[in-house]
């Protein structure tokens, strides 16, 4: 690795805790900074097959949006699934990953190399790839991402502090709901520098990159487009299941906020009244088409209506599943990161902990 080059991994006390958008926000600051990066993905979760590059789609979608050029990114060593895990158990793989990655740092470019760790703490130690063994391996600062659910995110952070020592630099609490917004400022941060655990940054919650397009809720769920493909783009936020009378329909639909409706096919005068509130598709199950009078309507209001093969409560649980692993892939995600993250990261003072200058541009 050139003795100029830093190496900042970001890494996660739980799963699903946003790292990735972290990632890409923090990434963002550092260029306008006028810092040099190379980036990777050494343990990938979702690698392309339709391509040779070894490039895990996370590391594709974040070197795209950030016009990183592919000679800056390090390729992803393997993808964590059952058959990469079966083969090392059953001794087929016996790679030393640790020697990997390190060849790979020994020929990136720039001033900060910053890798992406895993889900948690202990994700790919069946291969030294966990956390504390790549910031052993890279001699690499970290930053934890941690999404704050309750006061037990502190218990995680103590933890991971005990498990990654000094190298630990920072933490950046993310996805806060806005009544614990002044506990975590008033309290949780207190408490954490004063145990060595410095927080970069406070991350309230949101609507936007909590959302799903419709089309990834039609990849889901393996939906039938009925009506307006053209609007695949539109961004769900919150999910109601249409299966009262009509009057009651029309009130709970109207506090709900760019909602995805699931209702039975044959349910007209429920699809009607969600059409008419902030509703940006319907998902019809019970493999019943709807009337030409919704779908006239729809179409007329560009709100996509999708036919599923699934019952209600299967289909509610796919559609829950997708909100909580979503991916940060829409121009207006990206937008909403970056805006986020200038308002509330330190990157500064990421900047002083590394030992980095920022350069100053016109």
């Amino acid at each position: 690795m050139p003795k100029s080059a830093k190496c900042l991994l970001i890494g996660s006390s739980e799963a699903y805790s946003g790292k990735s958008a972290v990632i890409l926000g923090m990434a963002h600051q550092l260029k306008e900074k006028g810092v040099e990066l190379s980036y990777g993905k050494p343990l990938g979760t979702c690698l392309s097959e339709s391509t040779a590059d070894n490039l895990d789609e996370d590391v594709r979608f974040i070197a795209r949006t950030l016009d990183l050029n592919e000679n800056w990114l390090l390729p992803t060593l393997l993808s964590l699934d059952e058959s990469t895990i079966t083969d090392r158990i059953c001794g087929v793989d016996q790679t030393n990953y640790v020697e990997k990655l390190q060849e790979h740092l020994q020929v990136s470019r720039g001033d900060l190399i910053l890798l992406e760790g895993t889900g948690t703490l202990d994700e790919g130690l069946l291969f030294d790839l966990s956390l504390p063994l790549m910031a052993q391996a890279t001699s690499a600062s970290v930053v934890l991402v941690s999404r704050y659910h309750s006061g037990l995110a502190v218990d995680g952070l103590v933890a991971a502090r005990q498990k990654l020592g000094d190298c630990l630099i920072g933490v950046l609490i993310n996805d806060v709901a806005p009544e614990h917004m002044e506990t975590v400022e008033t309290q949780v941060k207190p408490f954490l520098e004063q145990r060595g655990i410095e927080v970069l940054g406070i991350l309230p919650r949101s609507d936007i990159l909590r959302s799903v397009s419709v089309g990834e809720l039609v990849h889901q769920l393996n939906a039938e487009i009925l009506c307006r493909p053209d609007r695949m783009e539109l961004m769900v936020e919150s999910l109601k299941i249409g299966a009262m009378n009509v009057n009651s329909a029309l009130e709970y639909f109207r506090k709900g906020h760019n909602m995805a409706v699931v209702t039975g096919g044959d349910r007209t005068d429920i699809q009607l009244a969600a059409l008419e509130t902030s509703t940006q598709c319907l998902i019809l199950t019970g493999h019943m088409p709807p009337s030409p009078a919704v779908l006239s309507r729809a179409e007329d209001l560009e709100i996509p209506i999708l036919s599923v093969d699934l019952d209600t409560l299967t289909t509610v649980e796919i559609i829950d599943r997708t909100f909580g692993q979503v991916r940060v892939h829409e121009p207006i995600k990206v937008q909403t990161m970056n805006q986020m993250m200038a308002n509330g990261f330190n990157i500064d003072r990421l900047l002083t902990k590394l030992g980095l200058e920022p350069v100053a541009t016109a």
